[in-house]
């Protein structure tokens, strides 16, 4: 084993605190966390509590980290969405291996620039495309690289967001408002986009459409007031009820990302004063709540992307019809995942069931880590950074990644005008 990792974290909020750090303190032979960078003074005293992290490195904002100079070989970005770029920009600039939560920022062209930046410094920018890692999707894609399947003809990629979910993330949530934001299918989808590229290739040309069909005023109960403990007259029949999700007996995720404070009069106190207490029909939301694209790739292969904010469960589901065989599959997390293989020959079929993992997405959150802490090594040892893939050990470099983000903003853009998009091709990105 090369060594530990030493690294830092820079935004220790919900996925910082309850994805990466978990990891890192499962294999602290691997990875371990030295410093911390977080404005939040209780979500800074946390990380630094849990990963056992000096005073004096217990920062409390990128400026200060970036006066203290490099403090570590590696950087966690667990910001929020619109401070991906110019804080990943110092960190490469601080000569750190970076791994940054998705997306990777907020414009197509801030993201070009990030690929630019990476490879011209020779630094490892990796993107927390989880999904990639998951034994699911790593299973699915050697299925297709194998030709099992023959050409793919056509397929269908359902991201179905639980109505809970959707509520909390989407609605009273972070990832409410394009404005200072990114549209919903980047922040939702580029994980599936991702997928969808790495699977088939570069996409020719797409189309979009969507809208915020549910989530208005409009669609509000009669008597409804602003805020879900407030007396409202439809609670024992709205499946959004904020006391009902957040004041039972669960505190973990998406309850734990409302307050610090999980006590029930923590709780209470969090929906009484902040955003997630809203009702859903009283907010200031304007993401769509259901979107589809459809995709032609250049090997001549047609896909559908559906998106929908309304689905009784959180499930992934997919379908890939090939030349020789039909492929489809369900990805829940923690709940059972399986393929199945439909031969066109002969009609025999084969099911196979993945391991679902023991982490928040399905194995993904371990595997991420380990890739990207072996392509840290790889690069101590005097490898390639911007090149870190072998037969046993893939992280996605930033270029990797680059195209299911270039599909998200064409999109997007072809939802507001209404028309055929071609996405830029990479080969258009300057290193």
């Amino acid at each position: 084993m090369p060594g530990q990792v030493e690294a830092v974290m820079l935004g220790a909020g919900n996925r910082g605190f309850f994805a990466h750090g978990p990891a890192a303190l499962a294999h602290p032979e691997e990875l371990r966390f030295t410093a911390v960078a977080e404005p939040d003074p209780d979500r800074r005293r946390r990380f630094g509590a849990e990963h056992r992290i000096s005073p004096e490195r217990q920062l409390g904002s990128a400026d200060e980290l970036w006066a203290a100079g490099q403090l570590a070989e590696a950087l966690f970005n667990c910001t929020p969405d619109d401070q991906h770029f110019r804080t990943t920009c110092q960190a490469l600039d601080q000569g750190y291996q970076v791994m940054l939560e998705k997306p990777m920022a907020t414009t197509a062209e801030e993201s070009r620039r990030l690929v630019e930046l990476a490879e011209r410094r020779g630094s490892i920018l990796a993107v927390a495309h989880v999904l990639r890692y998951t034994p699911f999707f790593s299973t699915l894609h050697s299925i297709l690289e194998s030709g099992e399947l023959g050409e793919v003809v056509s397929v269908e990629h359902r991201e179905n967001v639980a109505h809970w979910h959707m509520a909390h993330s989407f609605v009273r949530g972070h990832w409410r408002r394009l404005e200072g934001g990114s549209p919903m299918i980047l922040a939702k989808c580029c994980h599936d986009l991702d997928l969808l590229s790495w699977n088939l290739g570069p996409v020719a040309r797409l189309s979009s459409f969507g809208s915020l069909r549910h989530f208005r005023p409009g669609q509000a109960p009669p008597g409804a007031p602003l805020r879900c403990d407030e007396g409202c007259p439809a609670e024992e029949e709205c499946a959004f009820s904020a006391t009902r999700l957040y004041l039972g007996e669960a505190t973990g995720w998406p309850v734990n990302a409302i307050s610090e404070d999980l006590s029930l009069e923590g709780r209470r106190l969090a929906l009484s004063t902040g955003p997630y207490g809203r009702c859903v029909y009283r907010c200031d939301n304007d993401v769509v709540d259901h979107q589809v694209v459809a995709l032609e790739f250049e090997s001549g292969a047609t896909g559908v992307l559906t998106m929908q904010g309304h689905s009784h469960e959180e499930a992934r589901t997919m379908r890939y019809d090939g030349t020789r065989a039909t492929l489809r599959g369900r990805f829940q997390k923690l709940r059972g995942n399986h393929l199945e293989i439909h031969r066109h020959r002969d009609g025999r079929a084969r099911e196979l069931l993945p391991d679902s993992g023991h982490d928040d997405h399905g194995g993904g959150d371990t595997g991420l880590m380990r890739a990207f802490v072996r392509a840290v090594w790889r690069a101590r040892q005097g490898g390639l950074a911007t090149d870190v893939v072998d037969a046993s050990d893939t992280i996605a470099s930033a270029r990797d990644c680059l195209h299911g983000h270039l599909l998200a903003f064409a999109a997007e853009e072809s939802r507001i005008i209404g028309s055929v998009v071609a996405p830029q091709s990479l080969q258009e990105v300057g290193a």
